[in-house]
């Protein structure tokens, strides 16, 4: 017991002095503590950052510029998408005239340059192509009903699908013209047509067989040879 009791005790005095308060430092080491001033902190740039005031008229400025961006933005919009027409207008082979997906009834194309230009699936009702340049131009589920193409140069134009029913095609030139799909020449006129390497449907060849006549005045062939009646 006598042993145990000196042991706490050693313990005891050994705390005390090593976690004991600042009194048990050496008057030494009290007075440096005394003297030495307090660390004063520099404000960081972050806190510096955040007091400066940013002038009411620039804020003014800024926000009409977002406005106006907005307003442009806007604008061009509604340009774009508010006329599905503008969207096929300008720039390319198809020139700056809007022909694709338009009802171009009874619209007057004659004697015109209009090279690759783009009718994909307009309506082109008793449109005038006579003697117009037509080549690469593409009439993709077009209908042709009753347009005339007479003298038209067609080569390598695009008929997929088209509707070219009661059309005049008079000494037109479709050389290498496409006609796949259900594209129809029922009733037209194809007096003097070229028809060399158009790939018709054999419905379609047979029945031009039937109406064919005359000689193409541009490439000296005949309209039965070239369907290869």
């Amino acid at each position: 017991m006598a042993m145990a009791a000196l042991n706490v005790s050693l313990c005891s005095t050994a705390t005390s002095r090593t976690f004991g308060s600042s009194d048990s430092r050496s008057p030494k080491l009290r007075s440096i503590a005394s003297v030495r001033s307090p660390i004063r902190r520099k404000p960081s740039p972050l806190n510096q950052a955040s007091r400066i005031e940013i002038p009411t008229n620039l804020v003014s400025a800024i926000g009409e510029s977002v406005a106006g961006a907005g307003l442009l933005a806007l604008l061009a919009a509604s340009l774009c998408f508010g006329d599905p027409a503008l969207a096929y207008k300008g720039g390319g082979p198809y020139g700056a005239e809007v022909t694709r997906g338009q009802d171009l009834t009874g619209k007057d194309f004659s004697g015109r340059s209009l090279v690759k230009q783009d009718f994909k699936t307009s309506i082109l009702r008793q449109a005038n192509f006579k003697g117009a340049k037509l080549v690469g131009a593409s009439f993709f589920d077009a209908d042709l009903t009753g347009a005339d193409l007479s003298d038209a140069d067609l080569r390598f134009a695009d008929f997929s699908l088209a509707n070219v029913a009661k059309a005049n095609l008079t000494n037109a030139n479709l050389e290498g013209a496409l006609t796949t799909g259900n594209t129809s020449f029922k009733g037209s006129i194809v007096t003097g047509a070229d028809f060399t390497d158009v790939p018709l449907r054999d419905d379609q060849r047979a029945y031009l067989c039937k109406i064919a006549d005359g000689i193409n005045p541009t490439t000296g062939n005949s309209t039965k040879e070239t369907l290869l009646c």
